[in-house]
């Protein structure tokens, strides 16, 4: 992806999650300087990887296949292997009208998916086979705002602005905006973008960057060159 669109990117989302009420931490604002001015006073934050992270997962569509993310919050692994402290993640999200966040699933991660605003969230579900991979015969069971749901291979939940999901270990899943853009909010555990997602098909997490323009804001993907 090119910096310029990436810049583009930021500020269309910042001005969506604004206009439902939602304002970013400060540090979001922060230019590439500031951020390496303060990263003594920030290692928490580049740690946990929180901040910025938009992907067309390395196939050049982001339109049709990507996703914008902004991690508020993450907790440390440690603290959820020895099941105490800070075990929790929450992101927003926005995926746009008919834009595919392709198959997936975590290993760690369970996940409550929450239409925050917008249009209608479409999620397509399918289980996995004894060894946790993807079975396209076989379903499983969710919780709808704690309303439990057994789903069918294949099967989509179409969920409404204030509707949610549970997605556990082991549920495949893919999503996309039906009818309109969506800002979606992610309550999970620890999240690790680096080795928890497994997609279906052999996709890469992070785009490559193609540095046309200076950054206006660091991605998560970014603090290794930047601020090591």
């Amino acid at each position: 992806m090119k910096r310029s669109r990436i810049n583009d990117i930021m500020a269309e989302a910042d001005a969506m999650i604004r206009s439902f009420g939602f304002v970013l931490p400060p540090f979001a604002y922060w230019t590439p300087q500031d951020f390496q001015a303060r990263a003594l006073q920030a290692q928490a934050v580049i740690d946990a990887r929180c901040g910025w992270d938009i992907t067309d997962y390395g196939a050049g569509r982001y339109d049709q296949m990507g996703l914008f993310l902004f991690t508020l919050r993450n907790g440390r692994l440690a603290d959820l292997q020895r099941g105490g402290g800070m075990c929790y993640a929450e992101k927003l999200l926005i995926s746009k009208q008919d834009q595919l966040s392709p198959m997936h699933t975590h290993v760690i991660k369970a996940e409550d998916i929450i239409n925050r605003g917008g249009a209608t969230l479409v999620i397509e579900l399918f289980g996995s086979d004894d060894q946790g991979q993807f079975d396209e015969n076989k379903g499983g069971t969710v919780f709808c705002d704690g309303i439990r749901v057994d789903y069918a291979p294949g099967q989509k939940l179409h969920l409404a602005p204030g509707e949610s999901v549970t997605l556990m270990p082991g549920d495949w899943h893919a999503f996309w905006g039906e009818g309109g853009d969506v800002l979606i909010g992610e309550v999970s555990t620890v999240n690790d973008d680096e080795t928890d997602n497994i997609f279906r098909e052999p996709i890469g997490r992070f785009s490559t960057i193609e540095e046309d323009v200076a950054p206006t804001h660091l991605l998560v993907s970014d603090y290794k060159a930047w601020l090591s």
